[in-house]
């Protein structure tokens, strides 16, 4: 059964690839430098940056300034698409580019970046616990988007203007819980934060390619989820 879903889904994802490809086929040369550099696509960098320094982090096992990162990475992410949409007549070279670079750095920032803090967390206590939790949470986060942007490219073709909801929980949820996991456990002994990390990784890669409906914030919902950021950043800079 399971080799079948992934079967599908992996046509699926050709399928999408195909038609990326018959949208910026004939569109004018980028120039010398490949991509797209401008202000549209500038906080899906900052986001992929932050990620990779805390991924030099969490190896030197600094974990609090990896989660710092993470937490960052989330602020820029959560904005993104806003700016993005602030530019008109952009073409579909631009939004097809738009659609991937979001999902590339998501994975980086949202799937390896936790996943790394999980392992170097556990690395001298459970080592074993920390490979699988990093293992299935990477894993669960690729499916995750690969599965969206199939989802929401097919879901562009019949209709138009943006989702209301989500199908399973977002990748990006995790710049938020896992932080509030390390909040509400750091006073704890190290393998207790381990195990809890570890766990929390588990249980959200479950929730990543679970079939529910997670309602998209808009307006309020993204002042108030960028406020909870903030207040665990202040509180992972100052508190811990």
């Amino acid at each position: 059964m399971y080799v079948g879903v992934f079967i599908e889904m992996a046509e699926k994802i050709a399928e999408f690839n195909k038609r990326v490809s018959e949208k910026i086929k004939g569109t004018p040369d980028c120039g010398p430098i490949l991509g797209v550099w401008d202000y549209t696509v500038i906080l899906t960098y900052m986001s992929l940056v932050s990620a990779v320094i805390g991924m030099t982090l969490a190896v030197d096992n600094k974990n609090k300034y990896a989660l710092i990162c993470l937490i960052i990475s989330g602020i820029c992410d959560m904005f993104d698409g806003i700016v993005a949409r602030t530019k008109k007549n952009r073409t579909d070279m631009e939004k097809g580019f738009g659609i991937q670079i979001d999902s590339l750095s998501d994975t980086v920032a949202f799937g390896v970046l936790p996943a790394t803090i999980g392992f170097s967390m556990s690395n001298q206590h459970y080592p074993v616990l920390g490979q699988v939790a990093a293992a299935l949470f990477v894993l669960g986060a690729v499916v995750r988007l690969a599965y969206f942007n199939v989802a929401e490219e097919e879901r562009q073709s019949i209709e138009k203007g943006g989702r209301k909801y989500y199908q399973g929980l977002p990748v990006t949820s995790s710049a938020l819980i896992l932080p509030l996991v390390y909040c509400i456990t750091y006073r704890y002994s190290a393998n207790i934060l381990a195990t809890v990390y570890s766990i929390a990784l588990i249980v959200i890669a479950i929730m990543f390619v679970s079939n529910v409906k997670v309602k998209k914030p808009k307006g309020l919902g993204i002042c108030i989820l960028s406020g909870i950021g903030m207040l665990l950043l202040g509180m992972v800079l100052v508190w811990l």
